[in-house]
């Protein structure tokens, strides 16, 4: 179907033909092309049509355009995000178009436990684009969220709370789990109210996450570091090693690959201080000294057979 151009977008009011300047061309919009009436020749293709989904023909001299639907539908709102009530207020006078016909007010109405969601499903994809995950976690997050809420069994607890941990558990249960630090660092909640709302989470939702390991952080830790891949391999392997051969016991997984990056950087020509380390795992200098002590002693056996030292293991700080 190709119908007359009535200057549809800048683009449009550009082209013209060579031949025939004064000729409005014809737009084909199925092809995309705008061709000229009198030669048939294409002057321009790939035009994208700028107009209006669909039609409409209620008031064609009406300015307002109601074929602009608004977003895609919410499949966790009750009332598909779509819910509208249209109504006139007794205690105005009525007003009136250009035709003088009534003008309504379109007044949105969202329900209590509607606007609880929408309010936290919000909070959730704005934590996801600081942390700069894929929009699947923070969907997961807000099925989460939509689970404790229709339970209410975490009465009291604030939703931007139960927002956060519910970020945690989808970070853990999707296979790029965050520290609380990390949450806490792009929400408004402590890190010890986050891990309390967490383990309610779970035992309400009878649901489990996968054990963090120190292989989970050890890539982004080293990269935010600017460390090299041989820093990288070689620190997963110490902290491996470290805690087959249970020299760690008790010590959180962060902590481990903290000091096990510590110990790798020494032994190359990258250091890196505790400071620097600690900042970047959200970890306190004195817990990667506490780690590294009780890795340092078996470090010979700790380091892979392959990593390239600048400098020698007796030459390693001791703390």
């Amino acid at each position: 179907m190709a119908s007359t151009s009535t200057g549809r977008g800048h683009r449009a009011a550009m082209l013209h033909c060579h031949q025939h300047p004064d000729a409005p061309l014809v737009e084909d919009y199925h092809a995309g092309d705008m061709i000229c009436p009198e030669c048939g020749l294409v002057v321009g293709d790939r035009v994208v049509d700028v107009g209006t989904e669909w039609r409409t023909f209620s008031n064609e001299k009406n300015t307002n355009d109601p074929s602009r639907v608004g977003s895609a539908e919410n499949p966790l709102l009750a009332g598909s995000d779509l819910s509208t009530m249209i109504a006139m207020d007794p205690k105005q006078e009525m007003m009136t178009d250009e035709f003088g016909k009534p003008m309504y007010r379109n007044r949105r109405t969202i329900n209590s436990s509607d606007r609880a969601l929408i309010n936290a499903f919000r909070e959730i994809n704005q934590m996801g684009d600081r942390l700069n995950l894929p929009k699947m976690i923070a969907d997961r997050a807000n099925t989460l969220f939509k689970q404790v809420h229709e339970g209410k069994t975490l009465k009291g607890r604030s939703n931007d709370a139960i927002a956060s941990a519910c970020m945690y558990i989808a970070c853990r249960q999707e296979g790029v789990p965050r520290t609380f630090k990390e949450i806490c660092a792009v929400s408004k909640i402590s890190k010890k109210e986050i891990g309390r709302v967490f383990k309610l989470i779970l035992k309400t939702l009878e649901t489990n996450v996968a054990l963090i390991t120190t292989g989970d952080f050890m890539s982004r830790f080293c990269s935010n570091l600017g460390l090299p891949l041989s820093v990288q391999k070689g620190a997963t392997v110490i902290a491996r090693r470290a805690v087959d051969m249970d020299l760690v016991a008790g010590r959180s997984p962060i902590s481990v690959a903290a000091a096990a990056i510590y110990m790798a950087s020494q032994g190359s020509a990258t250091k890196k201080s505790q400071q620097k380390i600690g900042e970047i795992a959200g970890v306190a200098e004195v817990t990667i000294r506490q780690s590294y002590k009780l890795m340092y002693p078996k470090a010979p056996l700790l380091f892979p057979d392959d990593f390239k030292f600048a400098t020698s293991i007796a030459n390693l700080p001791t703390s």
